[in-house]
């Protein structure tokens, strides 16, 4: 197991415009209600061109986008397999794994 020291020294720190650039990524990425305002204000104070701002953003929209599709392909592939199921089983199915109690004892469904 590596010492503290020899983790500390392989960690760079990252230079502001590269954390800007990685934190407005991932707010678009994972639709945060701030939709990354604050980390492009910064980036064009900096002046990074918006160029380089604009390929950031169609990463960010389509990592964003790419895994909406996948989750909606994955909820289809689920509901044709449960139409698909005999009635009886697909009973079983829902009642063991649709739905949990939330951590106050609410049911999602």
């Amino acid at each position: 197991m590596s010492s503290p020291q020899s983790r500390q020294a392989s960690t760079a720190e990252l230079h502001p415009a590269i954390t800007a650039l990685v934190s407005l990524a991932a707010a678009i990425a994972g639709k945060h209600p701030n939709m990354g305002q604050c980390q492009l204000a910064r980036l064009r104070d900096m002046g990074i061109t918006e160029g380089q701002i604009a390929t950031v953003v169609e990463i960010a929209r389509h990592i964003r986008d790419e895994a909406g599709q996948k989750l909606d392909a994955a909820f289809d592939h689920g509901a044709r397999q449960a139409a698909d199921a005999p009635p009886a089983e697909a009973g079983a199915a829902e009642a063991t794994a649709c739905c949990s109690s939330t951590a106050s004892g609410t049911r999602c469904c």
